[in-house]
């Protein structure tokens, strides 16, 4: 009884790799990971600290913020990873937090963004902007959707505008921010 014990964990350890490579023969294609870095290098214009003002409409009010975005790369060059905090230029507290990883599909050839902001997330497609020095992104759920671009302007700033849209009503005003590069990393 104590061999077929003692047989257990080295019956599951074998199935379990088994499985692994079973599974893993299963798997379409092995990623390029060469060409998704070489895509994500085109966003290296967003690399660094940030520091800049904004303004975020909640309920039809307008709130200032003072806004901080840092931008780095993460897992050798595959994952872009952007954090954005605003706190309210009032009291100095946190009224937004949003925390984007965006990556690149080398079978799709698409970029690919999941965003995290008040306990919430999406996944949505990156497009880059024809000049490459910013990107469009959005989603739709119902009746609502959001159009938001984000680029580098001539001055060097990173400017982003985010639209909402109710039903067949006209865009409005969401998020709108304005920073300056305060390092780069």
């Amino acid at each position: 009884m104590s061999k077929i014990l003692m047989a257990r964990p080295a019956i599951t350890i074998f199935l379990l790799l088994t499985l692994n490579f079973v599974n893993m023969a299963q798997t379409p294609q092995t990623p390029n990971m060469e060409a998704q870095r070489t895509a994500m290098k085109k966003l290296d214009f967003l690399v660094g600290e940030w520091s800049g003002q904004a303004s975020v409409t909640r309920g039809g009010v307008v709130i200032e913020l003072e806004q901080s975005e840092v931008a780095q790369f993460k897992l050798d060059g595959l994952v872009l990873m952007v954090e954005g905090v605003g706190r309210t230029k009032s009291d100095g507290k946190v009224a937004l937090q949003a925390l984007g990883l965006i990556t690149f599909d080398d079978t799709s050839g698409s970029y690919r963004m999941r965003a995290y902001n008040d306990g919430r997330w999406l996944e949505t497609d990156l497009k880059l902007l024809e000049d490459g020095k910013g990107g469009s992104w959005g989603f739709s759920l119902g009746e609502i959707s959001t159009k938001s671009v984000g680029r580098i302007n001539d001055k060097g700033e990173w400017t982003e505008l985010t639209e909402i849209t109710i039903g067949a009503g006209p865009p409005q005003k969401l998020m709108e921010l304005v920073v300056r590069r305060v390092t780069r990393k």
